[in-house]
C-alpha cells in the first residue's frame, strides 16, 4: 500500500485531498497543527474502509516537522506522495497594511509558504527516496505566475498580493530546482494550481469562488499519481500547463 502525507489536511483542499487519495488505495496520514482537528476526517475515512492516521505536524516548528517525519520512518519506512498543501494568505484580512509591500505581512507569509514546504520537504526527502516512485506535489497559484503577473489581459493581472504571490513564485522556483536535482531518480515534482476555491484561505472572496475543494483535489490527485513517463518540473491546473 502507498503511503501519502498531506499537511494542512484539516480542512479544505488538504481534507479533499487526503480523502482523494485514501478512496484511490494509499494510506493517508493527515497532518497539521492541531491532531484534534484531524481525528473526525480519519474516523470517517476508516468508518468507510479507507486507511488513513492523524499526525501533528507544524510546518513552521521545525522540530514539530522533524518528529513527523521520524513518526512516518518508524511507521512505514518509507514516502510515496507528499502533499505540500499548508499555506496562508493572511493579506486578504490585513486591514491596515503598512504600506504597498507590508514586511511583517511577508514574515507570515513566508514562514508558513515557503520555509514551512522547504522544511517538509527537506525532512522527507530520504523517505521519498526509499519508494519505488514517489510523488511530490506543491500546490501553488496561478497568482504567482510572473507570466499572468504582468499580462493585462489575465484574470490575475489586478490582484495584488505581493507576499502571497511572490511566495507562491518562490515555490514554483523550488518545484523546478527539485525535479531537475532528482532528474535521475524516479521521484517526480509538480507544481498544481487548485483554481479559485471555496475555502477559508481567500475569506473575503469565498463565495465568489467557483471551485469545490473536491474539484481543486482531483487536480492535486493527478499530480500525486503521475504516470512513470510524465515529465517532472511541471506547473500544472485543471485545464494543463501553466506559465510560470
Amino acid at each position: 500500500m502507498k503511503v501519502a502525507l498531506v499537511t494542512g489536511a484539516s480542512r479544505g483542499i488538504g481534507e479533499a485531498t487526503a480523502r482523494r487519495l485514501a478512496q484511490s488505495g494509499a494510506h493517508v496520514i493527515l497532518t497539521g497543527r492541531r491532531p484534534e482537528d484531524l481525528q473526525a476526517h480519519v474516523d470517517r475515512l476508516v468508518a468507510a474502509g479507507h486507511s488513513a492516521s492523524a499526525l501533528q505536524l507544524d510546518v513552521t516548528d521545525r522540530d514539530s516537522v522533524q518528529r513527523a517525519a521520524d513518526a512516518v520512518a518508524a511507521a512505514h519506512g518509507h514516502l510515496d506522495v507528499l502533499v505540500n498543501n499548508a499555506g496562508v494568505l493572511p493579506e486578504a484580512t490585513n486591514a491596515e497594511p503598512a504600506e504597498v509591500v507590508d514586511l511583517e505581512m511577508f514574515r507570515v507569509t513566508y514562514a508558513t509558504n515557503v520555509l514551512g514546504a522547504v522544511a517538509v520537504l527537506e525532512a522527507f526527502l530520504p523517505l521519498l527516496r526509499m519508494s519505488e516512485a514517489a510523488r511530490i506535489v506543491n500546490v501553488t497559484t496561478t497568482m504567482g505566475s510572473l507570466t499572468d503577473q504582468t499580462n493585462p489581459e489575465s484574470p490575475y493581472y489586478g490582484m495584488v498580493v505581493p507576499a502571497y504571490q511572490s511566495s507562491k513564485a518562490a515555490l514554483n522556483n523550488v518545484t523546478i530546482a527539485l525535479a531537475k536535482a532528482l532528474a535521475d531518480t524516479s521521484i517526480k515534482v509538480t507544481s498544481v494550481c487548485p483554481g479559485f476555491v471555496q475555502t477559508d484561505l481567500t475569506p473575503i472572496n469565498k463565495d465568489n469562488a467557483p471551485t469545490t475543494p473536491d474539484q481543486a483535489a482531483g487536480v492535486i490527485h493527478r499530480a500525486a499519481t503521475l504516470p512513470d513517463d510524465a515529465p517532472s518540473g511541471t506547473f500544472v491546473d485543471a485545464n494543463g500547463p501553466v506559465a510560470w
